[in-house]
Formats: C-alpha cells, sequence, structure tokens
C-alpha cells in the first residue's frame, strides 16, 4: 500500500464511505441484520452524538477504513464498525484504528471496552485478541443473531499501577 494513511475525526461527508465500506463486509460474510442499518444510515446519530467517537482511515483522501466507539453502560465503551477496504488490508490498518477507538475509550474514563463479532470473522478476532481482548461469555439480550462471540479488554489492568504513597518518617 503506498501512498499517505491519515486517520480522522468521522465528518458527515464521510457517511456514505462509511456505509459502502461496512455493508461490504456484513454482506459478503452474511451478517448484516436490521439492527446495524440505524449505524450504517446515520453514524453521527448512532454512534457520535451519543458520546461516542467514529474514526476514519483515508488513504490519498479516499476513505478506507472506520472504526467506532460509543458508551455502552456503566463505564464501557463497545467498538462497533471496524472496516477496512480489501485493498487496504494487511497493512496494520484496523490495528491503528482499534488502538484510536480504545484510546478515546480510555480517555472518556471507560474501566472496559466490549465488542460483539461472529466466529466467522476470524482476522478480526486474532487482531482484537492481540489487542488484549479476551474472550468471555455472550452476555443475555444480545440484539445481534449472528454475533456469537463477545470480548472485553479491561483497561484497568493496561494501566501502570500507581505507586503506594510514601510512609511519613518515623518519629
Amino acid at each position: 500500500m503506498s501512498g499517505t494513511v491519515v486517520i480522522v475525526p468521522f465528518e458527515d461527508r464521510h457517511a456514505a464511505d462509511f456505509d459502502r465500506l461496512n455493508r461490504a463486509w456484513l454482506e459478503a460474510y452474511g451478517l448484516l441484520e436490521k439492527d446495524d442499518e440505524p449505524h450504517l444510515r446515520d453514524p453521527r446519530a448512532s454512534i457520535v452524538d451519543g458520546g461516542g467517537a467514529l474514526f476514519i482511515a483515508t488513504l490519498d483522501g479516499a476513505v478506507v477504513g472506520s472504526c467506532g466507539v460509543h458508551p455502552s453502560g456503566e463505564g464501557a465503551f463497545e467498538i462497533v464498525k471496524l472496516a477496512v477496504d480489501e485493498s487496504a488490508r494487511g497493512h496494520g490498518l484496523g490495528r491503528r484504528l482499534t488502538e484510536r477507538a480504545v484510546g478515546f475509550a480510555r480517555d472518556a474514563g471507560a474501566r472496559k471496552v466490549t465488542l460483539l463479532s461472529s466466529h466467522r470473522l476470524e482476522s478480526a478476532l486474532r487482531l482484537y485478541e492481540s489487542l488484549g481482548f479476551r474472550r468471555l461469555p455472550m452476555p443475555a439480550g444480545v440484539g445481534y443473531e449472528t454475533a456469537d462471540v463477545y470480548m472485553e479488554l479491561d483497561l484497568g489492568s493496561s494501566s501502570p499501577p500507581i505507586p503506594p504513597a510514601p510512609l511519613p518518617p518515623p518519629g
């Protein structure tokens, strides 16, 4: 992949490319569901406006990737809609996007980051595991029928421990 890759915050002008990128992988893996549509149709309303963020990767100005993160409960954020265009895969772009989303969650005070996925997305699952996400039992009430993998990243354990305060001198 030659050219300049830049990761930028979502702007409304990216909406059609965001839909295109995510719809492509969802359809290719047979994972597109009605619960995906709010994100695909209006990512600003469904991801950004509720306190989340959406990051867009561009290659020489063309949109080639996305990754969103939004609040999902007390002290938790959820990674949503990681996508990298087929032409840009294999160059660490998914990792860079996910790290940026996790960084946003950490800066917002999250104690953990979660995600839902499918066993069909082997490359994505390997990426998440390499970033420290671990598989846990699927929680009840998940809105996606095709989601069969639940993962969490504990942000507390990835931060260096705070050293204890020094003891006052005796006496």
